[in-house]
């Protein structure tokens, strides 16, 4: 009598179809690691070159009118995503959404702005500085109590930056001067700062202001958090008349209309990516491709624009991002620790906003 070596028939398939689901997951999961990883390096070259090239013997420095032209992409995108999704997004409540909205264009005008001041390498490292904020604004405002991990992360954090910044000069200049120094640049990274941590606060509150058993998904709050940008530094460029002084600079300068609408669609799309990823595996995945393009954002200027760093600044470079990787690692515990009780919501909404910039 022969003995079938085979596997029944239904077993078989099951074999079949648990391959071909990870094979799709693993699809997936490399889509989205490019998705964002390309979209976001694209976009912060472009804003780099807008930033830093000479056009003609002037530098683009329209930096509301640069944000407003964001914002109508971003925003263009949020509603055609809205209406594939079914979804009916909505500016209410008012006071949150208007306050969320100067929050995070306060923190993107500082940003871009800090460009004219300091080196791109310098901004990356900055914004890659969310913890700091969020730590400190956490204590101050929410008597928040965190872990002594989430103070071990900060002082890596802040002794790279330190780092990154400290300057040496052998005979200092009048204008120039050794040690660490603050200036506008970094002035305007901290206020940057300062206003994601207050993005982050009032995302916070507007969960807890939804109505019963409705979730605000990301899609809805990028469209209304895009359309009272729109409305408010619209206003700000009227009475600024920056809007007129930027469409000279374009008149003059064409070739730059191509590098604005490329800035906003990289960053529309990159947001798209950073939406599907956490919804498919979870704001720890998308913090670790996040956090590992950050790092190749830096390394693509230096050798793109020529922003060489020397071995102090590549050792803050690298404290930075181990505090950064640690405190993934920690909050993926933390997390685990509490998978009893999730909170996919809240966490997905506020790691959608936070992954964005």
């Amino acid at each position: 009598v022969e003995i079938s070596s085979q596997l029944p028939p239904s077993e078989a398939i099951g074999e079949d179809l648990e391959e071909n689901s990870v094979m799709a997951t693993a699809r997936r999961l490399l889509i989205c690691f490019f998705g964002v990883f390309f979209s976001y390096l694209l976009y912060a070259l472009v804003q780099e070159k807008i930033a830093k090239t000479d056009f003609g013997g002037e530098k683009f420095k329209f930096f509301g009118f640069l944000v407003f032209s964001q914002a109508i992409v971003n925003l263009s995108v949020a509603a055609i995503a809205c209406y594939l999704f079914h979804m009916k997004p909505s500016m209410k409540p008012i006071r949150l959404y208007s306050f969320l909205a100067l929050s995070s264009m306060g923190s993107m005008l500082a940003s871009n702005s800090a460009l004219a001041y300091i080196t791109f390498p310098m901004q990356v490292l900055g914004k890659s500085c969310k913890p700091i904020p969020v730590l400190l604004l956490g204590l101050l405002f929410a008597k928040k109590k965190h872990h002594i991990s989430k103070f071990f992360n900060v002082l890596l954090i802040v002794c790279g930056v330190a780092l990154f910044m400290y300057s040496e000069h052998k005979k200092p200049k009048e204008s120039e001067q050794s040690g660490w120094s603050l200036g506008f640049g970094e002035v305007l990274l901290v206020v940057s700062l300062f206003l994601d941590g207050l993005t982050g606060s009032i995302q916070d509150h507007l969960k807890t202001k939804r109505p019963a058993g409705r979730k605000i998904a990301p899609y809805e709050m990028m469209f209304s958090v895009n359309a009272w940008t729109i409305l408010i530094l619209g206003i700000g460029l009227l009475l600024t008349q920056e809007y007129v002084k930027a469409f000279g600079f374009i008149s003059r300068h064409p070739e730059v209309t191509y590098n604005l609408f490329e800035f906003g669609i990289t960053s529309a799309i990159g947001q798209i990516f950073i939406y599907q990823t956490i919804t498919a595996f979870g704001p720890l995945t998308c913090s670790i491709i996040t956090t590992t393009r950050k790092f190749f954002t830096i390394l693509a200027s230096v050798i793109v624009f020529g922003n060489s760093l020397i071995t102090r600044q590549w050792i803050g470079v690298v404290l930075v991002f181990l505090g950064l990787g640690l405190d993934v690692y920690f909050s993926y515990k933390t997390r685990s620790a509490h998978s009893k009780h999730p909170s996919t919501t809240n966490t997905e909404s506020k790691q959608f906003s936070n992954h964005s910039s």
